[in-house]
């Protein structure tokens, strides 16, 4: 049976969502975010040594690390779902958006979600106002700019298909969620860019998506 240690609010829900499109079997072991800090709790760190999340465990094997968990679901248990045929080009795009997807569009949201905290965090008065100058300069000379080519990228990439692998719903989707969702709640996308508020709307209504959800629980980047 496949475990899925879940951390709520994080990456894994989008595991939680591949195993309901697959209909894969699989149980929940639930993990809460420090109300403070808002990291994993130490907990995490049994499963693997870097207590983050996403991590599964399936037998005796333990997987991290959301690109991996995805290619490993579908390639050892999807029966031929959710994936191009290997050795096409369709595959082989399918792959690109895969470690696209957490190595080239999160960095950005990350870093702005990093200097938003500098910007608004507590912090001693007599420094508050460089950091908070120095934070803004950041965020509108690199973040900002950066998330826009990314927006604007993965925008052109809808122009032509309602899929990031033509015109078929796959796996690439749902890795591209957690980004796109992210970038929904603070990076600045919004109706302005169709194509992506489109998307987001259509995975949004996917029945496997809401049945993801009611199992997985509290999950603040899914529409209210």
């Amino acid at each position: 049976m496949i475990v899925v240690h879940h951390l709520n609010n994080s990456r894994s829900q989008r595991v939680l969502w591949l195993l309901e499109e697959l209909g894969i079997p699989y149980q929940i072991e639930r993990y809460q975010r420090d109300a403070r800090t808002m990291l994993a709790p130490p907990e995490l760190k049994k499963v693997h040594p870097l207590g983050k999340s996403p991590v599964i465990t399936d037998g005796k094997r333990t997987i991290a690390e959301s690109g991996l968990i995805v290619e490993y679901l579908v390639d050892v248990h999807g029966a031929g779902k959710l994936a191009p045929a290997a050795g096409t080009e369709e595959h082989l795009r399918y792959k690109y958006w895969l470690h696209y997807a957490e190595g080239s569009a999160m960095p950005p949201l990350l870093l702005k979600l990093v200097f938003d905290r500098i910007e608004s965090g507590p912090m001693p008065f007599f420094v508050k106002p460089v950091a908070r100058a120095i934070a803004r300069q950041v965020k509108q000379t690199f973040i900002s700019p950066q998330i826009n080519l990314h927006l604007d990228y993965l925008e052109g990439q809808l122009a032509h298909s309602d899929w990031f692998v033509g015109d078929r719903f796959s796996a690439a989707d749902i890795q591209l969620s957690f980004p796109l969702e992210a970038a929904a709640m603070r990076g600045g996308l919004d109706a302005s860019r169709p194509r992506l508020h489109d998307f987001l709307q259509r995975i949004h209504a996917r029945p496997a998506y809401r049945r993801a959800l009611e199992r997985g629980g509290r999950y603040d980047f899914a529409p209210g």
